[in-house]
């Protein structure tokens, strides 16, 4: 079977189970367990805590894993990710009290407290910065109150939370995160399964993202009704009982689908409807 980790807890864990529903795997119906085998699928769920995700992937005990960019760059595990899930964005950056910093390089010889210590370290190295870097569990943004580091490293959403402390943002971000696929460095490209699984979960992002759209046009303004509707390869064109109108099908982006509507309405397309994805295969 395959094995696969998935997050237990966290934002990661509701978003990533739901992505693996709609890829038409089983998922537990109970939080508190560990294992999950779904025989029909010939796949094995190791429900484990995020932070240890890339270390038992990056060991070869499990095949493959749903994990976040920040926590396996962090874990320093031998794993590369495979694929984007477009889920759990975020942005890791540099954060202080006004004045006492303007960009990374200004680090030197300064004390910089995090959750991700892994990242931070690497970080600085690659910019050639000196500093010390103390690990904390979480609520970082009090560390330079209590007088523990002069500089934060943190996940930013809006910079509220930030704000509030008293603090800003410094420089570039350090990463930007989201969930991703990954596997062990040096695992094999080919495995069957391991595609099988990535068709699939390429499947659901396609699906989310796109919408079937069908209308009738007059055969006349088809070209210009094609170029607003290209779809993926090209979309399909079937003549009608009345005669000079088709109807067209076609794939479209989701978020353009109102706006696409509009224009072909315009052009003199009528029954135009659009129909959700459920799955599919490219």
């Amino acid at each position: 079977m395959l094995r696969i980790a998935v997050p237990n807890k966290g934002s990661l864990s509701e978003p990533a189970s739901a992505m693996l529903h709609e890829a038409g795997y089983r998922q537990r119906k109970d939080r508190r367990e560990l294992v999950l085998v779904d025989a029909e699928n010939e796949v094995e769920f190791f429900f484990l805590r995020p932070r240890d995700i890339a270390v038992y992937v990056g060991s070869g005990k499990l095949d493959i894993g749903i994990t976040g960019r920040d926590l396996l760059l962090d874990s320093g595990s031998p794993a590369e990710e495979i694929l984007q899930l477009g889920f759990a964005g975020s942005t890791f950056r540099y954060a202080t009290r006004p004045g006492t910093a303007k960009e990374v390089t200004d680090f030197g010889g300064m004390t910089i407290a995090t959750s991700f210590s892994g990242l931070v370290r690497q970080h600085l190295a690659d910019n050639g910065v000196d500093a010390s870097v103390v690990h904390l569990d979480g609520a970082v943004e009090t560390a330079i109150q209590l007088g523990v580091a002069e500089i934060i490293a943190d996940v930013v959403e809006t910079g509220t939370t930030l704000r509030n402390a008293g603090l800003e943002i410094i420089g570039e971000p350090i990463l930007k995160s989201e969930a991703v696929v990954i596997r062990g460095t040096g695992a094999p490209d080919d495995d069957p399964k391991v595609r099988q699984f990535l068709r699939r979960m390429q499947g659901v992002l396609v699906a989310r993202r796109y919408v079937m759209m069908d209308y009738d046009i007059r055969v006349e303004h088809v070209e210009k009704a094609v170029g607003l509707t290209p779809g993926l390869e090209s979309p399909t064109v079937s003549p009608l009982h009345h005669e000079g109108w088709v109807a067209v099908r076609s794939m479209v982006p989701s978020k353009d689908a109102q706006r696409i509507m509009d224009e072909l309405y315009d052009l003199g397309a009528r029954a135009i409807l659009t129909t959700g994805i459920h799955a599919c295969r490219l």
